[in-house]
């Protein structure tokens, strides 16, 4: 049975363009067109389509109030379409704060070499996400990303444990508290931690789809005298993560800003990697600096890539690391998470629950690198712990 697909536009020649697509794949199938949002919010609940494809401006109701009004009335999977510009950028961020899972540029020519390449990259998304329960039946660490705004209380998931269920908390020699198992990747999934007594020159953080709000969610419980740099490597466009470093400096106690060339690293800061480029440290004249470069220098798809960022930190911080990979696609940070890993650095990755895509998470995990699971809600919090 295709998984089923509501595909909103003004456009129709953008609708018909989706529409041909997503229809090109025999397990996915276009049900129905909006050319607004208030006609978009009928639809999903008469159709109740398992993804949304949503343009951001439109007529009548924009993007962004529509995903507002689907998520607290009838939860589905949106994928957001979106132009690349600074303004683009902003109207994203509200979308994905509004409740939005991913999002593309609407000329498909930014996204890949060629029509091909970037009709099987949103067939794959779609897919994906397709096959997940709608994260707000809910948003179980939803945190607003508007600058200055409050924190949304959390939503229970609905695939929570039952209230009456038994939670075991002991403390393993490893020093983690334990809450369960999950046993088709063996690996403990814990909600807190006691410090192991490890030192720690840097935290390290990689994510991709759901990133934005998983990184706000960890982020704001960092406080001002956190006492290392921070490396944040997020799959993202480059006009997208200025404008996503503002967001999350005016929100967050630490400083965050978009990692920029030549710059001396320096504790309590958060280096975001500018989208469509690499970052890398490298130890000059006794400092450690950023170093920006073209993506064309590497062959590796992902601009930025986790790998790149978490393979150059091992050449200046050995095993002094915490790395934690967050929800995303695809398994971009294995291979660092390896490289780091047997040097001594600690990995922590995101549980599948609060995972938008338990991707990136999972490739960690099944490899055993990941020393445990934790929910995003709690992540902030263990890593306080452990690296105060």
């Amino acid at each position: 049975m295709a998984f089923k697909v509501l595909v909103v536009d003004d456009s129709s020649f953008y609708r018909r363009r989706v529409k041909d697509i997503l229809n090109a794949d025999p397990s996915l199938e276009v049900v129905g067109e909006a050319t607004n949002g208030r006609q978009a919010i009928e639809m999903v609940k008469s159709l109740r389509p398992d993804v949304v494809t949503m343009d951001v401006e439109m007529p009548l109701m924009d993007g962004i109030e529509a995903v507002k009004r689907i998520m607290a009335e009838c939860p589905v999977s949106i994928i957001m379409f979106s132009s690349l510009t600074s303004e683009g950028a902003t109207a994203t961020l509200d979308a994905l704060d509004a409740g939005a899972v991913d999002f593309l540029p609407k000329k498909f020519e930014d996204i890949a070499k060629d029509r091909s390449e970037a009709a099987t990259m949103l067939r794959a998304k779609v897919r994906m996400l397709a096959r997940r329960a709608p994260l707000a039946l809910g948003r179980p660490n939803r945190f607003s990303l508007g600058a200055g705004s409050k924190v949304v209380a959390p939503v229970k998931p609905t695939r929570a444990m039952p209230a009456n269920a038994p939670k075991s908390t002991f403390v393993r020699s490893s020093g983690l508290i334990s809450g369960q198992k999950d046993k088709s990747e063996d690996v403990e999934i814990v909600s807190q931690v006691k410090r192991s007594g490890k030192r720690y020159r840097c935290l390290a953080i990689g994510a991709s789809t759901g990133g934005p709000v998983a990184l706000q969610n960890v982020l704001v419980k960092l406080p001002a005298t956190f006492p290392y740099p921070i490396f944040l490597i997020q799959h993202m466009p480059g006009t997208f993560t200025n404008a996503f470093a503002e967001r999350l400096n005016q929100h967050c106690k630490i400083q965050v800003k978009e990692a920029e060339h030549g710059e001396v690293v320096k504790t309590g800061c958060a280096y975001l990697a500018p989208g469509g480029k690499q970052m890398e440290i490298e130890k000059s004249a006794g400092q450690l600096r950023i170093v920006i470069k073209p993506s064309e220098t590497t062959d590796i798809g992902y601009k930025p890539s986790v790998d790149i960022t978490f393979n150059s930190l091992s050449q200046v911080y050995g095993g002094d690391i915490l790395g934690v990979i967050l929800t995303g696609m695809g398994a971009d940070g294995r291979e660092g998470c390896r490289t780091i890993k047997a040097l001594g650095a600690k990995i922590w990755a995101q549980d599948r629950e609060s995972s938008v895509v338990y991707g990136m998470p999972q490739a960690v995990t099944v490899d055993k690198l990941a020393e445990v699971n934790i929910g995003v809600n709690d992540i902030g919090n263990c890593i306080n712990t452990e690296m105060s």
